[in-house]
């Protein structure tokens, strides 16, 4: 019951949004390749990672910062931990075989507080699986996010904790380039009278509201005159490869 009332949420998604929502699934659906044993989960969010992970693992714990109204009584695996990370003080050195934190870590003022953390909770050879979005790949300035990383930045972040990193991204196809292609376009269009790069300089907390507004109007705007495109994207345009400066998002593997 719980899993059909949450499929028709996510039918009830605005379509405008069909890229991100995508883009956002595959890089669960490939975590779940990956983990298995003890697992963490770093932001319970709307539960993704509860439905798409968690079955493929022994235990699952998931935490945020925020309460949750999911149904656990599906998922007894699953135990859930209200924490505004870092620190993860509820959660035992050395107890956990994966850490799995999608798109994250960008909106964490204590990135290398955040690292130190995840590396004391994991379990010696554990994995930390991790995701954000590339700065090289960014049409315009994300109030929401405190920072967004290179290839190098990140690999040279999760070095400084791990004893091995695997770099890689998140790309898409054809369909895809042509969908991020209207939308630099469509951003243009917006940000055009911006220019001495307000955005840029302004603080975060000014840009939200603006922000919020015109992404908005934005992805709507380009349903209107792409709606074949922007509802026909599904998980099976990304894929993962080798990193480099064109990928959408970083996806690292690090070993402790």
């Amino acid at each position: 019951m719980e899993k059909m009332k949450r499929s028709a949420q996510i039918a009830q998604m605005d379509s405008s949004d069909n890229f991100v929502f995508q883009r956002s699934i595959f890089a669960y659906h490939k975590a779940a390749e990956m983990v298995s044993g003890d697992v963490l989960e770093i932001q319970t969010d709307l539960g993704h990672g509860i439905e798409i992970i968690s079955p493929h693992t022994r235990s699952f714990i998931t935490i945020d910062k925020n309460n949750t109204n999911i149904d656990l009584s599906n998922y007894p695996n699953v135990e859930f931990h209200k924490i505004a990370a870092p620190p993860m003080k509820d959660i035992t050195s050395a107890s956990v075989d994966y850490v799995v934190s999608l798109q994250v870590i960008e909106h964490i003022k204590g990135d290398f507080e955040l690292m130190k953390e995840i590396n004391r909770v994991l379990r010696p050879g554990g994995k930390l699986i991790i995701s954000t979005p590339n700065a090289k790949s960014s049409l315009t300035r994300n109030p929401w996010h405190i920072r967004e990383y290179t290839a190098d930045e990140f690999k040279n972040l999760l070095g400084s904790f791990f004893y091995s990193v695997e770099p890689l991204g998140v790309f898409g196809n054809e369909k895809v380039a042509d969908y991020i292609n209207r939308n630099r376009e469509s951003v243009r269009d917006i940000t055009r009278f911006d220019i001495l790069n307000i955005q840029y300089w302004l603080p975060r907390w000014i840009l939200k509201v603006p922000y919020n507004i015109l992404n908005r109007v934005n992805r709507r705007r380009l349903l209107v005159r792409n709606r074949k495109l922007t509802t026909d994207i599904s998980m099976s345009d990304f894929s993962l490869k080798k990193v480099n400066d064109s990928c959408l998002d970083l996806f690292y593997i690090a070993t402790k």
